[in-house]
């Protein structure tokens, strides 16, 4: 994603995979919190969509004790 326009498509994509909650998108990269049905692939399928492709996934769980 090199543009604006690339940031507002995978943000539009987002919106169709189920259980976001917050999706942060910049140039390069998104930052997104979901209730835990927002998996890789489903992330993965819906950005394709958008005509990109996510190179990696990092994921940082939290929980509560």
């Amino acid at each position: 994603m090199r543009r604006q326009h690339c940031v507002t498509a995978v943000f539009t994509a987002l919106t169709a995979v189920g259980g976001i909650t917050r999706a942060d998108v910049t140039i390069g990269a998104a930052e997104i919190e979901h209730d835990g049905r927002a998996t890789p692939e489903a992330l993965r399928a819906a950005i394709a969509v958008a005509g990109y492709e996510v190179t990696e996934v990092v994921e940082e769980r939290r929980r509560l004790v």
